[in-house]
């Protein structure tokens, strides 16, 4: 049941039609606890109420389906001007992005062009941007850019899901690359995924140990209190100094939780996602655990 709960939600998330009709809905149906607005201005209120906590944050101007190389330099320059209000605001922040949204689905060399440009404006001011992992039919393409880009660029990194049977072997490529290691949110066959949860949660922690283990900085991102209990007590039998990781947990999420893992020291950040196309996002959220839809359509039906 629990499976196909999942899939009805995954299926929901790749239909462009409805992409396109959630647009005029504004942030309704729940979406507005879990995704910080439709602008910049309102991410950026977002990330200051965080950082006052003493939580980090990284932002994501959401987008998905760009086909259209108008569109991916318009989702560059929105990038670049993301990187100007973080600066301006003097908030504690990076960036993260997909690829799709900077033409990734039209020309690889369209994309490369952004990513240069977006990581060129990144860097004059200090700032990491992260590449987000999208589903496997663009994760090999990836981690080819991500390759190429690290030879002129050292402020950014990119995502590993740990249901991929390649984890492992991609977390030791990257070895020195800073990475975000996640379960993985997509519908993958089982020629490229692992299909258990208990092979998923296996696997994960075998790749943040195995990744941190290389002296290479780690963001651990989830919002399982079991996975965090077990890289708490790994850490502190390796004696892996708290500088080299930190807990990532997504907006709107265990709010608590966050607040009490930076109250016991320990660097945290924030995934902070803004901007009008949220459907794809929040269907995945959905996706993820059937608590997720109780929580968020308690936030519609408050209202």
């Amino acid at each position: 049941m629990k499976n196909i709960y999942r899939n009805f939600f995954l299926f929901l998330s790749q239909n462009q039609t409805l992409n396109k009709s959630a647009k005029r809905w504004g942030l309704k149906l729940g979406a507005s606890r879990v995704v910080a607005g439709e602008d910049i201005d309102s991410a950026m209120q977002a990330v200051h109420q965080l950082n006052e906590d003493g939580i980090m944050c990284t932002v994501d101007h959401l987008g998905e389906f760009v086909t259209d190389e108008k569109e991916a330099l318009k989702s560059a320059e929105y990038c670049i001007k993301t990187l100007d209000a973080i600066v301006s605001e003097n908030v504690d922040c990076n960036l993260s992005l997909k690829l799709t949204q900077l033409g990734l689905d039209i020309d690889q060399n369209i994309c490369m062009y952004n990513m240069e440009k977006i990581l060129s404006a990144a860097k004059k001011n200090g700032i990491f941007v992260r590449i987000d992992m999208e589903d496997f039919s663009r994760y090999p393409m990836t981690i080819d850019i991500l390759k190429k880009l690290r030879m002129k660029y050292d402020n950014t990194g990119t995502v590993i899901q740990a249901y991929l049977h390649r984890a492992s072997a991609d977390v030791e490529a990257l070895k020195g690359i800073p990475l975000r290691l996640v379960k993985g949110a997509y519908k993958e066959p089982s020629e490229v995924a692992l299909q258990k949860k208990s092979d998923i949660d296996n696997n994960f922690i075998n790749i943040i140990k195995q990744h941190l283990s290389n002296g290479s900085y780690t963001a651990i991102a989830t919002h399982d209190h079991h996975i965090i209990e077990k890289v708490k007590r790994f850490v502190q039998e390796n004696n892996i100094p708290r500088d080299l990781f930190e807990f990532q947990m997504l907006y709107g999420f265990r709010v608590e939780m966050q607040k009490a893992l930076v109250d016991e020291g320990y660097r945290f950040r924030t995934y902070v996602p803004f901007g009008k196309d949220w459907y794809g996002y929040f269907m995945r959220r959905l996706a993820e655990r059937p608590q997720n839809v109780a929580f968020a359509f308690k936030g519609f039906f408050s209202k």
